[in-house]
C-alpha cells in the first residue's frame, strides 16, 4: 500500500480523495494555484504544495508542476480526480517513466476510450451496442451527406475528441447538413485541437443510462448497476439518480454483465463508466469516461461502497475488496449538482461566501469545499457542492432531498438550488418520465417562473 498519494485536482474531489486516504492511513498532499491558497483541500491535507498561477494550464494542468510536487514531498502515487488531467493519456505516460503510479486505468486504456471513434470500434467488438452510425472519421460534406442516406435523418455530428456537448450538432435534414457539418468541426478544433467528426442516428427521446463498472486490471471486473442521468442543460448533467427509474433488474442484469465482461476482457484497471442513450428497450454505447464521474456518490449511496478507496486497493495491486454476487442494491440515491450560477441565464457567480450550513441527517451527504468566509475564484468550473440524499425507495429519497434543500444556506453568492426547489414541483420528475431532452424544454417553457 502507499504510503503517500497525491491528488491532482481541486475542490470537493479533491477533499473526497483526502478523507478516503486519512480512513486508509495514507498520507495524503494538496496541490494548489495561488487563487487556491486559502481552499478547504489545502486545509484538510496532511501537506500542500503551491504549483503555480491561477491558470489552470499553469496549474492544475501543468504536468511538470505536479510531477515536481510528487519528487519534492516524496509521494508514491496520484490520484487525479475528475476534469484537469484525469484522462490525459500523455499525463499517465510520463508517470510511468517516473516510477509514479497512476490511481486509474492504464495510458492506453485512457488514449483508446478519449477517441469517439476507437471507442465505439473497440465496444462494438466487445460485443456492446452502440448507435448506428459511421464507421470512422467523415472527412467531407459529400461523405456526410452520404451517412445521412444511409442512416437518414435526423443525425448528430459529434467530435471525436469532444466532451460536454462541444463539437456536437445536430443536422435534421439534408439542408442542414453542410452547416452542422462544418460548425461542428471549427468547434471541435477550438475547443479540442482536432477538427475530426463522426456522425451518428440521431435518437429522439432517449435518457442518458450509465453503467459503473470496476475492474482490477487481471481479467476480473464487476458493474455496480446503473444512474440516471437525463436532467441535463447543454449537455451538462445536473440530477442524477441510483437506480435508473426506467430500468428493471432484469434489464440491469443484462447490460450489467456485458460492460463487466467488456471491461474484463481488455484488462481494465479501476474505475470506469460505460455510458448510453436508452431508447424503447434498447441501450446505444455513446463513450466510455475512464475516471471516477462526479455522481460516483449515487452509486457508492445504493452499494455502501467506497470506490475511492477501491481505486487506491487495486491501484497498489491489491484484489477488488467485492465481488459481483456482493453487490446487492439497497434503496434509492439522488445527486443534485449545485453551482455558483446566477438564475435563469445560469451566469457565473464568484464570490465570497458570508455564511454556509450544510444539511445533514439521515441519508444526506453533501460533499462540498465552501466554509464561512471562502471567496470563489473566478478561474474554475462553478461546482461548489454536490447534495446526495439516500432513501429505502425513490419516493423516500425525493422527499429527504426537498427537506434537504431547505435546511442548504448558502449566502454571498448566488446558486443553482432555486432550481432544485423548482423541479420538486413537477410531476414528472416525481413520476421519473423525462428524457435528455426534459430538461431544455421545461427551461425554454419557462419552468423556473412557476409557483
Amino acid at each position: 500500500m502507499f504510503d503517500k498519494i497525491l491528488i491532482a485536482n481541486r475542490g470537493e474531489i479533491a477533499l473526497r480523495v483526502i478523507r478516503a486516504c486519512r480512513e486508509m492511513g495514507i498520507q495524503s498532499v494538496a496541490v494548489h494555484s495561488t487563487a487556491d491558497s486559502d481552499a478547504m483541500h489545502v486545509r484538510m491535507a496532511d501537506e500542500a504544495i503551491c504549483i503555480g498561477p491561477p491558470s489552470a494550464m499553469q496549474s492544475y494542468l501543468s504536468v511538470p508542476a505536479i510531477i515536481s510536487a510528487c519528487e519534492i514531498t516524496g509521494a508514491q502515487a496520484i490520484h487525479p480526480g475528475y476534469g484537469f488531467l484525469s484522462e490525459n493519456a500523455n499525463f499517465v505516460q510520463i508517470l510511468e517513466d517516473h516510477d509514479i503510479t497512476f490511481i486509474g486505468p492504464s495510458a492506453e486504456h485512457i488514449r483508446v476510450m478519449g477517441d469517439k471513434i476507437s471507442a465505439k470500434d473497440t465496444m462494438k467488438k466487445l460485443g456492446v451496442p452502440c448507435v448506428p452510425g459511421s464507421d470512422g472519421g467523415v472527412d467531407t460534406v459529400e461523405d456526410a451527406l452520404a451517412v445521412g442516406i444511409d442512416f437518414g435523418y435526423p443525425v448528430i455530428v459529434k467530435a471525436t475528441a469532444g466532451g460536454g456537448g462541444r463539437g456536437m450538432k445536430l443536422a435534421n435534414s439534408a439542408d442542414e447538413m453542410e452547416t452542422a457539418f462544418r460548425t461542428a468541426r471549427a468547434e471541435a478544433k477550438a475547443a479540442f485541437g482536432n477538427d475530426e467528426v463522426y456522425i451518428e442516428k440521431y435518437l429522439g427521446k432517449p435518457r442518458h443510462i450509465e453503467i459503473q463498472v470496476f475492474g482490477d486490471g487481471k481479467g476480473n471486473a464487476v458493474h455496480l448497476g446503473e444512474r440516471d442521468c437525463s436532467l441535463q442543460r447543454r449537455h451538462q448533467k445536473v440530477f442524477e439518480e441510483a437506480p435508473g427509474p426506467a430500468i428493471d433488474p432484469e434489464t440491469r442484469a443484462r447490460i450489467g454483465k456485458v460492460c463487466a465482461d467488456a471491461v474484463a476482457a481488455i484488462n481494465y484497471i479501476g474505475a470506469g463508466t460505460i455510458e448510453f442513450l436508452y431508447e424503447d428497450g434498447e441501450f446505444y454505447f455513446i463513450e466510455m469516461n475512464t475516471r471516477l464521474q462526479v455522481e460516483h456518490s449515487v452509486t457508492e449511496g445504493i452499494f455502501g461502497v467506497d470506490l475511492v478507496r477501491e481505486q487506491i486497493r487495486v491501484a497498489s495491486g491489491l484484489p477488488m475488496s467485492f465481488a459481483q454476487e456482493d453487490l446487492q442494491i439497497n434503496g434509492h440515491a439522488i445527486e443534485v449538482r449545485l453551482n455558483a450560477e446566477k438564475l435563469p441565464d445560469f451566469a457565473p457567480s464568484p464570490g465570497t461566501i458570508t455564511q454556509y450550513h450544510a444539511p445533514g441527517g439521515l441519508g444526506v451527504r453533501m460533499d462540498s469545499a465552501l466554509y464561512d468566509g471562502y471567496s470563489i475564484p473566478p478561474y474554475y468550473d462553478s461546482l461548489i457542492g454536490k447534495l446526495i440524499v439516500h432513501g429505502r425507495d425513490r419516493e423516500e429519497a425525493i422527499a429527504r432531498l426537498s427537506r434537504a434543500l431547505g435546511e442548504l444556506v448558502v449566502e454571498g453568492i448566488e446558486t443553482t438550488t432555486p432550481l432544485f426547489d423548482r423541479l420538486l414541483m413537477e410531476d414528472d420528475i416525481h413520476t421519473g418520465n423525462y428524457t435528455i431532452h426534459w430538461l431544455e424544454k421545461w427551461l425554454e417553457a419557462g419552468g423556473l417562473n412557476r409557483e
